[in-house]
């Protein structure tokens, strides 16, 4: 079993929840990040501990990566730009940083070196949402970050010791909180602005919680051997939902959510599929976090938080 991990993306939303997941498993840990998101406030408890340790670093800068990989078992790849809109908004970061960096790690690590590596479900394109997209259903991505993921699950499962996720939309609390995505997203509307406009109301999402993803960061960690070389599907086969039944079952919780079904507004994703993540069960390992389980953490995170910048209300 490796026992060092260096984590890239160590501070983000993913990372770190993950990096305290590995080192409660028993792992070392250093996390690499290169702050774009500023200070890593949300992990300065992880400090105190013995095995932990972080690197201020970029991905993208060779002899940086050289050097954080000699003293690394495994690496569990989360340095990312994340999403089709941040994508768009720097195509250049989101192709340097996604896909050649990725050639980057897998160029400088050793064969021995077991990589994991998260890309997207929505890199299955526009399916019609009828029926289960499974790991041999053909990857068509359509927005850039979509391609810049898919090309590099590829790429490092050409290679020996890589393990891919395709993760279904991610939710829950995190030090490093993501608001655009959607669970997160429409259980603070409710809490915060008690309304949610909602287009492509019928179009299907999977959903995952948080801490189910870095479980099953350290599950394959812990099983490289046995997962290495194949994709696997990351999400709840009971949170196959559309975007009407997440907001009604947000509303369970918020009974004064008012929910307007709009007909303008488009994913840039075309995201409307059901996912089967059979194949990772049968591996061993199946998501346990259910969806009222991230409902109720993300209304207590969301209760912690002072006021808003240039509101006068909470």
């Amino acid at each position: 079993m490796p026992q060092r991990v260096l984590v890239t993306g160590g501070l983000g939303y993913l990372g770190s929840i993950a990096c305290e997941h590995l080192l409660a498993a028993g792992y070392e840990v250093t996390a690499l990040d290169n702050l774009m998101y500023g200070a890593g406030q949300g992990v300065y408890h992880l400090c105190a501990h013995p095995n932990f340790d972080f690197v201020r670093a970029d991905v993208r800068d060779e002899a940086a990566m050289r050097k954080a990989l000699k003293s690394a078992d495994a690496v569990l790849h989360l340095a990312a730009v994340v999403g089709a809109s941040a994508c768009d908004r720097d195509p250049t970061a989101a192709r340097t940083i996604n896909f050649d960096a990725v050639k980057l790690l897998n160029k400088l690590r050793s064969p021995q070196q077991t990589v994991i590596y998260p890309n997207t479900n929505s890199g299955y394109g526009a399916t019609t949402g009828a029926s289960y997209c499974t790991e041999e259903t053909p990857l068509e991505p359509i927005s850039l970050y979509g391609r810049t993921k898919c090309e590099a699950e590829l790429h490092l499962l050409a290679s020996p010791n890589a393990v891919t996720f395709r993760l279904a939309t991610v939710f829950g609390m995190s030090p490093r909180m993501r608001l655009d995505l959607l669970v997160n997203h429409f259980v603070y509307a409710a809490l915060k602005d008690r309304y949610l406009v909602l287009f492509e109301k019928d179009f299907k999402r999977n959903f995952v919680h948080v801490r189910d993803v870095a479980d099953a960061f350290t599950y394959a960690l812990q099983n490289s051997e046995r997962l290495a070389g194949r994709p696997y599907n990351l999400g709840l086969d009971s949170a196959n939902l559309s975007k009407e039944e997440l907001a009604l079952a947000v509303k369970k919780h918020v009974p004064n959510f008012y929910i307007h079904f709009a007909p303008i507004g488009e994913d840039p994703d075309k995201r409307n599929y059901i996912v089967s993540s059979a194949r990772l069960s049968e591996a061993g390992f199946t998501a346990r976090r259910t969806l009222d389980d991230g409902i109720r953490e993300l209304l207590k995170g969301y209760r912690m938080e002072a006021r808003p910048p240039f509101k006068n209300v909470a």
